[in-house]
């Protein structure tokens, strides 16, 4: 069983991010820590490589500087080695482009199951994922909350807002799970440092013979969000219902 995780590498979020002035882009330069809801991707993984007796848990990676930071966390929870897509073109890239690459990163190796997160904690598009499956060619199963393998089929619980859904597919696909899925381990001693020897093969475009892509989008404008106006206060002389009553109405509640 070889299973590509999708992982992202953030800025540290407790430190205050920081926009391009030129570009207005997030600044991503020195280094770069494992977003917290890939960890729970490289613990499903590992888990079903276990259960199948064998087989890999590659990581499939793009950030800028051929940083590795936040690989080699994942690395040291137990992942077998990474591809790393480290490009100046793919600077501010779109979705789609991010896809592209990523899709282009899995097929330089053999996988029976590609895994990710089901969105980033810095950029909360939510659409990576199933564009990757897209160009893939494989199907695609979102919001995982339970991930099991039986005879090469995929049998996953997806979470819905009243409930699961009991979701069936043929092998290979692509599952994004929630951050319930399973609880990650944290990495140990021994991990850590077995993980400085474990391969990370960085790729640029040319080598995942794509090319430069050109990111298809532009960020024109930054502003601050409007600071939360006042509520209104209501105090109540025997009649305050009757303010809440036409409060309600003008939100077209009642």
């Amino acid at each position: 069983m070889n299973i590509a995780v999708c992982v992202k590498q953030i800025p540290d979020q407790s430190i205050p991010g920081k926009l391009d002035p030129g570009t207005h882009n997030l600044v991503r330069d020195g280094k770069l820590i494992l977003d917290d809801s890939d960890s729970y991707g490289v613990e499903m993984a590992l888990q079903l490589v276990d259960r199948a007796g064998g087989g890999e848990v590659i990581l499939i990676s793009m950030a800028p500087n051929g940083e590795v930071s936040g690989l080699r966390t994942a690395l040291a929870m137990g992942a077998d080695k990474a591809v790393l897509v480290s490009d100046p073109s793919f600077s501010g890239a779109d979705a789609l482009t991010t896809a592209k690459a990523l899709a282009a990163a899995i097929r330089r190796n053999p996988f029976d199951l590609v895994m990710a997160a089901t969105e980033s904690t810095d950029g909360y598009t939510g659409t990576v994922p199933v564009q990757v499956a897209e160009i893939l060619d494989i199907p695609s199963v979102s919001f995982a909350k339970k991930v099991d393998i039986e005879d090469g089929v995929l049998k996953v619980q997806r979470q819905t807002e009243s409930g699961y859904d009991e979701v069936e597919c043929p092998l290979p696909a692509l599952v994004s799970v929630t951050a319930g899925v399973v609880e990650p381990r944290y990495p140990s001693f021994k991990g850590i440092m077995a993980a400085k020897s474990k391969p990370v093969d960085v790729v640029d475009a040319a080598g995942l013979g794509i090319g430069p892509i050109s990111p298809n989008q532009e960020v024109i404008s930054v502003r601050a969000a409007e600071e939360r106006a006042s509520g209104t206060v209501v105090v109540d002389e025997g009649e305050a219902y009757q303010q809440v009553v036409e409060f309600l109405e003008t939100l077209k509640i009642i």
